[in-house]
């Protein structure tokens, strides 16, 4: 009410009609509505931001093999370039999200204090197709294509959990790509942006944690629990309305918003900056490609007329034997030099130094890049390379 009176204070030719047959819920849910979108605009644009810059990385290094892994033990190969578009993979998907619920948001509209309308019915004499008019004429000006279709005192707070939901989606993409950034730099692989004076550690030295995706992780962590605080307070709104949600909701969804802010921007940061290193995803690769080889020479082995299950059973007990030496007397991968004195494995003595090359182990993972970056990213945001103007550096 206070706003009522300061308003009709700056339009007193008005003031004798302000908020006529509205109820404070006409104000704030719809106004409500309007942030959100504005706020949906600016995170689509963080995400088109760090978009841009991990489209750079890709493109750089396409070609750079480096250790693949499931269960975090060592896998095949794959490119560099191709772990980052599986990174922008997921936030690809969370902006195709963002524009679709940015062009499907609906306005509240003038609905009245339980949703029927009846005030504004009984202010137009009892015309409803002037009330709906009134309805299409406020969300026009607004710039809303939508009506919510029907409300009580407010629209549906299954909105609001959509909207949460929707930045949780952000924060799993974000926390993903943290998580596995800070494997990697523990791995020597890549490191964070690391500033002249920056202190890596009180204590030690020589450390340079990896403290930007630690603290995107951290807010990630934050969203997706914040999330749950739509769904309950969707789940136990009262008939046409109750008031434990207005608390809840001014803390939750714009904590949530900044968030995802601050997360995409570390992200941009992090993917401008990054420093890769080839010569540790070269050892790396070099002490694991023996194992990778072996399906290879099991193949190979067939088409010599070899019978694979022996020929299975004999590099599984190798296999077995190089990977206890490495780790119990530290040795470099002894594996090949093993199928080399082995003489059920002479059809490919003479060609085993020369299959152990990095690319061959790497499939279609370059190809897969350009793929994705013509085929997802450039009809998402085009192809400039030129990144965005404002602080991507934190």
């Amino acid at each position: 009410m206070a706003h009522v009176h300061h308003y009709g204070d700056l339009a007193p030719s008005a003031r004798g009609i302000l908020h006529l047959g509205a109820t404070s819920c006409y104000v704030t849910d719809n106004g409500d509505l309007v942030i959100y979108r504005e706020a949906l605009r600016e995170i689509q644009r963080r995400l088109e931001q760090s978009l841009v810059l991990l489209r750079q990385q890709a493109r750089a290094h396409r070609d750079l093999p480096c250790l693949g892994y499931t269960h975090f033990q060592p896998a095949q190969p794959l490119t560099f370039g191709k772990r980052v578009v599986l990174w922008m993979n997921d936030l690809a998907m969370d902006l195709v999200e963002v524009r679709r619920l940015i062009e499907e948001l609906p306005f509240r509209g003038a609905k009245g204090t339980t949703g029927t309308q009846a005030s504004y019915l009984a202010l137009f004499d009892g015309d409803h197709t002037k009330v709906r008019e009134l309805d299409r004429k406020i969300a026009t000006k607004m710039g809303f294509a939508r009506l919510v279709p029907v409300s009580g005192q407010t629209y549906s707070r299954k909105i609001d959990h959509g909207i949460l939901s929707l930045l949780a989606g952000i924060a799993q993409s974000a926390s993903k790509f943290g998580t596995d950034f800070r494997l990697l730099s523990h791995e020597g692989e890549i490191s964070e942006p690391f500033t002249e004076k920056q202190i890596g550690s009180s204590a030690m030295a020589y450390k340079r944690n990896p403290m930007r995706t630690e603290r995107v992780c951290s807010l990630s962590r934050l969203v997706l629990q914040l999330t749950m605080t739509g769904a309950h307070t969707a789940a136990t709104q009262w008939l046409e309305r109750t008031l434990d949600d207005s608390a809840i909701r001014r803390i939750s969804i714009p904590e949530a918003f900044l968030a995802i802010d601050a997360i995409l921007l570390l992200i941009s940061n992090v993917a401008e900056g990054m420093r890769v290193y080839p010569g540790m995803m070269a050892r790396h690769l070099d002490e694991q490609l023996p194992f990778m080889a072996t399906e290879e020479i099991l193949m190979r082995g067939v088409q010599e007329g070899g019978d694979r299950q022996d020929l299975h059973g004999k590099v599984r007990v190798l296999a077995i034997e190089a990977g206890r030496q490495m780790k119990e007397d530290g040795v470099s991968n002894p594996l090949v030099g093993m199928i080399k004195q082995d003489p059920a494995f002479a059809f490919i003595h003479q060609e085993l130094d020369s299959m152990l090359t990095h690319a061959r182990f790497v499939g279609r993972s370059p190809e897969q890049v350009d793929e994705f970056l013509s085929e997802v990213i450039e009809p998402l945001i085009g192809d400039s390379e030129t990144a965005f103007e404002d602080e991507v550096r934190v």
